[in-house]
């Protein structure tokens, strides 16, 4: 499955004034490149849920309406993707993860995001917990375009950006750190840009 690659115009070298924010091996982009491993899904907001599963059941599950009506919060993050690019200050607007997961009872360790189009990628929970992660369902301002993943997607801007799953549906609770797709073609089990955490062995 090869993956679709747009936007890679507008790349250029770090400032010294951005050194300290950009991971090594990363260029700094203004565009906003657009990579997926398969076709863009175009899921009805009235179809549309998030849900928290663990063991097969659902554990709590939120409608378009009822995602939206849930407190939210604006957030400014850089990004970094593992094909090595980074665009900063990237605005984002959705709702935190601790808000859906104070919701539910539950002792896991691990989740795994689960999206349209079957796609998955594992986090420890500690990782998208204690405001570092989101349900994000706008961008710069506007909704978020299905391309970049909308109606909604996992932010988690801390690790590289394949752990922000587009067109995320839910998380599912694991005790185990079990690889999502990516994982299993040879990516990292975690993601951290900051250590060049891409594949395997790094």
């Amino acid at each position: 499955m090869s993956p679709v690659s747009r936007g890679f115009r507008h790349f250029r070298r770090r400032s010294d004034e951005e050194a300290g924010r950009v991971p090594p091996g990363q260029y700094v982009t203004r565009d906003f490149p657009v990579l997926s491993a398969g076709p863009t899904p175009h899921t009805p907001l009235e179809d549309w849920t998030f849900s928290i599963t663990q063991g097969g059941e659902v554990k709590k599950s939120w409608s378009w309406r009822e995602t939206l009506a849930l407190p939210a919060e604006t957030v400014t993050a850089d990004v970094h993707c593992v094909t090595r690019w980074s665009k900063l200050d990237t605005q984002w607007r959705g709702v935190s993860v601790d808000t859906l997961l104070d919701q539910v009872d539950h002792d896991a360790l691990y989740v795994l995001a689960f999206c349209d189009g079957g796609y998955t990628t594992n986090l420890p929970i500690e990782d998208v917990t204690g405001g570092q992660a989101w349900v994000a369902y706008e961008y710069d301002g506007g909704p978020l375009e299905p391309e970049h993943g909308g109606p909604a997607r996992l932010l988690v801007p801390h690790l590289y950006f394949w752990k922000s799953a587009k067109w995320a549906r839910g998380l599912d609770l694991r005790d185990a750190d079990e690889p999502g797709f990516w994982e299993t073609y040879g990516y990292h089990m975690y993601g951290d840009p900051w250590r060049e955490q891409r594949y395997a062995g790094d």
